[in-house]
């Protein structure tokens, strides 16, 4: 009974974590293309961190895709999105709020070049 009762405590108290931590930050990638590279700056900076799309299993994000976002605070940021064509844009001030998804789609892309 006592080695039941500590078996119970422990996936309680494990579960009690995982639901603390939360599902952490997501992008919905709502383009018509799947991104290969995804890097965030603080909004205006223009210092990008590392390709968020090496966090996916195939390090790429398909139309309709969730990517978790790893290594941000909540806050205001800049994207810099890239596709397999070499294509890059930019999409200015996402709010990224903490265990929230937040998306893209084609009208957000700004400032893009090939």
């Amino acid at each position: 009974m006592l080695r039941l009762s500590i078996a119970v405590t422990a996936v309680l108290l494990s579960t009690s974590e995982l639901v603390a931590q939360g599902k952490g930050i997501r992008l919905w990638n709502l383009t018509t293309a799947t991104i290969s590279n995804f890097e965030l700056s603080p909004a205006g900076k223009n210092s990008w961190g590392p390709n968020q799309a090496l966090n996916d299993r195939d390090k790429e994000v398909d139309h309709d895709e969730r990517l978790r976002i790893t290594g941000i605070e909540p806050g205001r940021y800049d994207a810099r999105v890239g596709y397999r064509d070499a294509r890059q844009c930019v999409v200015r001030d996402i709010e990224i709020r903490a265990d929230a998804v937040f998306s893209i789609a084609d009208k957000d892309l700004k400032d893009c070049n090939k």
